[in-house]
């Protein structure tokens, strides 16, 4: 089996070329469009909703087949070709280029593969069967759907203003590391699971610091 290294990209603008046209290539290029990618579809056909987001701008359509030097400049590559030999003359240019590749439905032939995604906000939570079964892996991230609610969301934002706003105080560092694991310790998430939390003001904010300075 094997064993995959998990990481989080940030493809913000970066190219990101897809092979394909269909369903498949539908689903990647989704995800790709909503963590900021610069899609690239190579395919000389499209499903409707692809072919609304090319005509809408949001992503850029070569309309034809795939051929060698499609490649070039691109981040990431998305082998989701219906045809088998297509997929794999994109996963060896990709490979001749250094290029990590996904091939759709092979994901032997490839050097990565995508995950099951929840997203709450800030939180990003990663999914992956090791080639199990992509259905198995959507139902596990429906059941951390169930388990992780909407409060993570404003949880996370205000988790972050804080440490923001720790940081920006310069305190030495034991205090400051003593503030950061004070936040943890704070009953937000669950009051904001209740819909009791009231935002801080700056006030209780300084309030809140100052006693926690002082345990």
């Amino acid at each position: 089996m094997v064993k995959y290294f998990p990481i989080m990209l940030d493809l913000q603008d970066r190219r990101v070329v897809v092979i394909g046209g269909g369903a498949v290539a539908e689903r990647k290029a989704g995800a790709l469009l909503e963590a900021g990618a610069a899609v690239v579809l190579v395919s000389p056909s499209l499903t409707g909703t692809l072919a609304a987001l090319a005509e809408a701008g949001r992503l850029c359509w070569v309309s034809r087949r795939y051929a060698p030097g499609d490649l070039e400049g691109a981040f990431l590559v998305y082998a989701a070709s219906n045809e088998a030999a297509v997929n794999e003359a994109v996963a060896q240019e990709a490979r001749s280029l250094g290029l990590p590749v996904n091939v759709a439905g092979r994901a032997e032939a490839g050097s990565f593969i995508t995950p099951g995604v929840l997203r709450r906000g800030r939180l990003t939570v990663a999914v992956s069967t090791s080639g199990a079964g992509p259905s198995a892996a959507a139902r596990i991230t429906e059941q951390l759907a169930g388990i992780l609610g909407e409060e993570y969301e404003p949880y996370l934002d205000w988790l972050h203003g804080m440490r923001a706003e720790i940081k920006r105080r310069e305190l030495p560092p034991e205090l400051r590391g003593r503030l950061l694991r004070s936040l943890g310790e704070a009953d937000v998430l669950n009051r904001m699971r209740q819909g009791t939390f009231i935002e801080w003001s700056a006030e209780e904010i300084d309030d809140w610091i100052a006693r926690n300075l002082e345990r």
